[in-house]
Parts: structure tokens; sequence; C-alpha cells
């Protein structure tokens, strides 16, 4: 059976942009998992886009000038997608904690290493049927 070692990763975040998830959500990296019940039909991408946008995450009860042990804002967060459509949801502790890994950027291309780069304890839960939306 094949050994991979594993390391953590550098306390440092990757990415020195603002992370706009409320504070329970961020992690260093600013990964976030959000569970969807259904499919997302998705618009084509262009060839010159790199990304495609799918839409908007909502926390309307969510002030991040007022932080506070009020976990009330966590009942409901919205996920627009496109300009029609919004999935209501809310956030959700983790039964367990879950790792993110990546393989790690080694000079030895016989030894593969990997790295955590994230441990993640809340998601954002999505089960209900898309309500239609106005522009």
């Amino acid at each position: 059976m094949p050994s991979i070692p594993l390391h953590l990763s550098p306390k440092d975040p990757i990415s020195t942009i603002a992370n706009p998830l409320p504070r329970v959500l961020q992690t260093p990296t600013g990964l976030a998992i959000l569970e969807i019940q259904g499919t997302i039909n998705l618009p084509q991408a262009s060839p010159s886009e790199s990304t495609i946008p799918i839409g908007r995450l909502v926390f309307p009860d969510y002030s991040a000038d007022n932080p506070s042990s009020n976990t009330a804002w966590m009942k409901r967060v919205h996920l627009y997608v496109g300009q029609h459509q919004r999935l209501t949801g809310e956030v959700k502790k983790l039964p367990k904690a879950v790792a993110v890994i990546k393989r790690r950027e080694t000079n030895d291309a016989a030894n593969e290493e990997l790295e955590i780069m994230e441990i993640i304890y809340w998601k954002v839960v999505f089960s209900s049927r898309p309500e239609p939306v106005g522009t």
C-alpha cells in the first residue's frame, strides 16, 4: 500500500482579499461548502471567460458591524441563480469537520505529498425548490 506524506498548510491565508462571508463561515483561504439539492442549469460560457457566474449569496439578517453570539441570521440564506431564481437555505454545523487537501509542490516527481489547506466546520444547505423572482 503506497504511503503519501500529509502536511499542515501555513497559517497565513493564500489571498489577501477581504472575505465577504459571515465570520463563522470564514476560513483562511475563503473556502465554504454549499450543499445544493438538485441541479443548477448554467449558462454557456464564452471562450473568453475563465469563470461562469452562477449567482450571488445573500445573508439578509447578518450584520458585519454587529457580530454577536446571536445565530438567528443562520436560519435564512439566499442564493440567487441568474436573474430569475432564488434558493433559500440555512447555515448548519457539520457533524464532523471536513479537511480540504491539495497536492503539494515538490522537486521530486517520484514522491508526491499532500497538504491540508482548510478544515471546514460549517456548510450552507439549500434544500428547498427554487422560487421565481422578478428583476
